[in-house]
């Protein structure tokens, strides 16, 4: 069989998609290959096939597990005999995989690089006969990188393993730094690099700023013609939307790394068949899930890199059709961005401090602590030491990262809790039970939209507004539970710490202190040049995104909400519609949406010349998203 025979034979494709074929015939000529293809380009197809040409097995290495399971699940549908070393195995379940690889005539090997690192797995895989390895994701490998991952400088001991056979990295998100590091840190030789055009030109780019997002996603998703996704955040944000737009006559479904496999799997197929057309999700959506006519994506959230962005815009048609991206922001939007990615990042002073804290709170001596583990009860850490919480989990992240210490898959604590009692059946139940009364309304009050949705309940916040114990505050929902109520779970240990190194307080942090620093910096980039793109009301927004990636588009797309705008209005007439709306705040401040309905002009112009006006400095927008004279 040839190349196109199992094309043919697999996927199902009569053609190859943009440099496939060239870079299958590279990876067959054993080249080191570096493939830079746009979302919906086809990496996987890139390696899979042309291991299935070659006499042996493929290592594939890749970050994220639900990826790895969905790959592994796609090749045996096909017929295709994969396995997969993830998390939760014992050393006895890795052999028999292990053995399973070198024995049992299986063609792909997935597993993290954290995996990757283990002495036992190195050895056996020494034996094995591998014709390939692909390292898919391979920005993670580079500190320029949005999702720079220090474990996966580790891949490059696969070229000491298997010296000879051929390595293929493939990203979707690389600028031409990410590039330069992939080469360097995997030890590319005499690589071929491939990079397809980034352009979609079906897709439209939009930003639009709105005081009220929740009334523009409406509106967004009700005139949509085919299946959107939104992408938020937070998980209780994923919810409490999904179940807004549903309430406005716009089903929607929602998608969280925090759902059980059995709701991520039903809620997944509700949208892949289309009977629920949007899906409001984090994240942890996406990767891996291909379907063609998504026509909107919107961003309901400013996201933390431009590479983000541009990945999660990009599920949008897929099928070559029009389709939109449109990244709503506000104010306060920007505020927020700032808040969680800025000013939560720990410097290399906070990780001394929180290792050293570590160790004392779990009675470490010096030199010693090396492999074992601890039970870490995060939000008592936090309030015993005086500790922020956002700073000290991405602190802990930060040590995990570089495998100072690892921690468990359990690390964000779970109790949960939905009032499934109707208001009226709680009244008449707390005339009974009045030494619960006190504490239910403590926290019907610190969490609002508890009767609606699952709600993440810190519990020992809710002891301490109430002046009792934690361990009262479980009790309750116990009881809660019991009698009908709410519905609970709870993991009231909620984290396992082990330390990986023998404790050495500062040094510890000094070895990785200016690889530390470096990425630091490279966060605080990515977010300024987010905001960069945000406000650049003067160029092409697909000329803007592609530029950050070192391509250079010589024409406008003509579609964008900048190209529209300029091209509605010759100069003098938005000229006009900014002195009408400086005439219109002389009276009195007004929102967006007022003045569109007060303006005979169109929404996107009058936008624009908000936009403009703001860089002028000749309005403001204050705390309520309404705008008013400088």
């Amino acid at each position: 069989m040839n190349a196109n025979d199992v094309l043919k034979r697999y996927w199902g494709y009569e053609e190859f998609k943009g440099s496939q074929h060239q870079i299958i015939d590279a990876v067959l000529a054993g080249r080191d290959v570096l493939a830079l293809l746009p979302t919906g380009g086809g990496k996987s197809v890139c390696y899979q096939l042309p291991a299935l040409l070659m006499e042996g097995l493929c290592i594939v290495v890749s970050p994220l597990v639900a990826l790895i399971h969905d790959q592994v699940a796609s090749l045996k549908q096909k017929g295709i005999k994969a396995v997969t070393l993830t998390g939760g195995l014992t050393e006895e379940e890795v052999i028999n995989l292990l053995d399973n690889c070198q024995y049992g005539n299986y063609s792909f090997l997935y597993l993290s690089p954290e995996r990757l690192q283990q002495p036992m797995v190195q050895e056996r895989l020494s034996r094995i006969h591998v014709n390939l390895i692909a390292v898919d994701e391979a920005h993670c490998i580079s500190q320029w990188g949005n999702d720079f991952r220090p474990a996966y400088l580790h891949c490059s001991v696969l070229r000491d393993l298997k010296p000879g056979v051929p390595l293929i990295a493939l990203t979707a998100t690389a600028t031409k730094e990410v590039a330069a590091e992939i080469v360097q840190n995997l030890r590319l030789q005499n690589c071929i690099t491939f990079k397809d055009s980034f352009l979609r030109d079906n897709i439209i780019y939009k930003v639009i700023e709105a005081e009220d997002k929740d009334y523009r996603l409406r509106q967004l998703c009700k005139i949509s013609s085919g299946c959107a996704i939104v992408y938020v955040r937070t998980r209780r944000l994923s919810e409490s939307l999904a179940a807004n737009l549903g309430n406005s006559g716009c089903p929607a479904i929602y998608f969280h790394g925090g759902l059980s496999r059995k709701d991520k799997e039903g809620n997944l197929k509700k949208w892949m068949s289309s009977a629920v057309r949007t899906m409001v999700a984090t994240n942890a959506f996406g990767m891996g899930i291909d379907k063609p006519d998504v026509r909107l994506v919107v961003h309901y959230q400013i996201p933390d890199s431009i590479e983000n962005y541009f990945q999660e815009a990009g599920r949008a048609g897929r099928d070559g059709l029009p389709a939109q991206a449109v990244l709503l922001s506000n104010n306060a939007d920007e505020i927020q961005l700032r808040k969680q990615f800025l000013s939560t990042l720990p410097d290399v002073t906070f990780l001394k401090k929180l290792y050293k804290t570590l160790n004392n709170y779990f009675q470490i001596p010096y030199g010693t602590g090396e492999n074992t583990t601890h039970n870490f009860h995060f939000d008592s850490f936090c309030q015993t030491y005086k500790l922020s919480s956002m700073l000290t989990y991405n602190g802990l992240l930060a040590l995990d990262q570089h495998s100072v210490i690892s921690l468990s898959q359990q690390f964000k604590r779970k109790t949960l809790v939905r009032f499934i009692a109707s208001k009226a059946q709680l009244w008449s139940y707390l005339e009974k039970q009045q030494a619960l009364a006190s504490l239910i309304q403590v926290v019907l009050r610190t969490y609002g939209g508890i009767f609606d949705f699952e709600t993440k309940i810190n519990t020992l916040m809710i002891a301490g507004k109430a002046g009792v114990k934690e361990e009262d505050i479980l009790r309750m929902f116990d009881r809660l539970q019991k009698d009908g109520i709410i519905e609970y779970q709870a993991q009231v240990g909620d984290l396992e710490l082990t330390f990986l190194v023998p404790r050495e307080d500062e040094r510890t942090i000094n070895q990785f202190a200016p690889q530390l620093r470096k990425h630091q910096q490279v966060k605080v980039n990515h977010v300024e040049q987010m905001l960069a793109y945000l406000h650049n009301t003067k160029l092409c927004r697909t000329r803007q995104l592609l530029a950050y990636f070192g391509e250079k588009l010589q024409i406008d797309c003509g579609k964008c909400d900048v190209c529209l705008a300029r091209k509605a209005l010759p100069g003098s007439d938005i000229r006009m519609v900014r002195q009408q709306i400086l005439a219109l705040l002389k009276e009195a401040p007004m929102s967006s949406r007022a003045l569109v309905s007060s303006l005979d002009t169109n929404e996107d112009v009058v936008l624009y010349a908000l936009q403009l006006l703001l860089e002028d400095r000749k309005i403001k927008i204050g705390a309520t998203n309404k705008y008013s004279l400088c």
